[in-house]
């Protein structure tokens, strides 16, 4: 399975590494495993703002997690070239958390977070198989709606 290939079959161009706001680093990479730090989700190259049970709903979330998927494989594919290595050595996309910005009655981030999770599985078939936590939460980095980060495993060989 050619990952780039797959990417190309969805119309998927990965986006450059999003300079952090903040003091920290967009991925570290440590023994045969890659840490993404937590993207958020970006509408036409802004922060996608909202707050879901509020001003936002989960067909909107699934499509704002789904483009932080996309960020996220941008840093990867970074983190991977920084090891001489491409997407195709990712062994298994470990695990994915998933904070949604939510008013306190709102349950669906489960939902939300599937935007991102199935359009890793998408990609990478049943290496994008991960362990996944999703919470809301009652605000984000500069009103953000989604934020999400990635643990993945490369061939270390």
């Amino acid at each position: 399975m050619d990952i780039y290939k797959n990417l190309q079959e969805l119309a998927i161009t990965l986006p450059p590494v999003s300079i952090p706001a903040a003091a920290y680093v967009p991925f570290v990479v440590s023994d045969s495993h890659i840490y993404l730090s937590g993207h958020i989700a970006k509408k036409d190259g802004k922060v996608w703002t909202g707050q879901f049970g509020v001003n936002m709903q989960t067909p909107e979330g699934i499509k704002a997690a789904r483009a932080v998927a996309i960020d996220l494989l941008g840093s990867l594919h970074a983190a991977c070239e920084s090891l001489g290595k491409n997407l195709n050595d990712i062994e298994q996309i470990v695990k994915v958390m998933s904070l949604v910005n939510s008013s306190p009655t709102f349950t669906e981030h489960h939902l939300i977070t599937n935007g991102c999770s199935e359009l890793i599985g998408q990609i990478f078939g049943d290496r994008g198989a991960h362990a996944r936590s999703a919470f809301g939460v009652a605000q984000l980095p500069m009103g953000a709606c989604v934020e999400i980060e990635l643990i993945a495993r490369i061939n270390s060989a």
